[in-house]
């Protein structure tokens, strides 16, 4: 990009099944951009997703409710003002196993791409 800055008003909206809102305001999908991308999450509660070994680092930070992290048969929960930043290719497992929603930014360095996220199936 050329320009000095750049407003986003129109993120992304990225279709799930799981009843997560992902809003990209920045990164593959919404702009192109494949340095880092960054989204506003809503998690509903008794949300989870497979564990994941992604190739790229992500930073998560918690602005409501609670988030819990299993990281290498480890159990975090971050809940509101802290964050956490986990190093590409660990293993990790996100979760909402709460009774309220929890709303977080993640941020992708590189860019959140479905196919460097390497997502276990059943």
């Amino acid at each position: 990009m050329d320009k000095k800055y750049v407003i986003q008003s129109n993120p992304f909206k990225v279709p799930t099944t799981d009843g997560k809102t992902i809003l990209e305001h920045f990164g593959l999908a919404s702009t192109g951009d494949s340095g880092y991308s960054i989204a506003h999450m809503i998690a509903p509660p008794d949300w989870s997703e497979p564990f994941q070994t992604p190739e790229f680092e992500e930073i998560t930070f918690v602005i409501k409710g609670r988030k819990q992290f299993t990281i290498e048969n480890k159990r975090f929960v971050l809940g509101p003002g802290e964050s956490i930043r986990i190093s590409g290719n660990t293993r990790i497992q996100y979760a909402n196993p709460f009774e309220e929603p929890c709303e977080y930014l993640s941020i992708c360095i590189p860019a959140f791409s479905p196919e460097t996220v390497h997502r276990e199936t059943d």
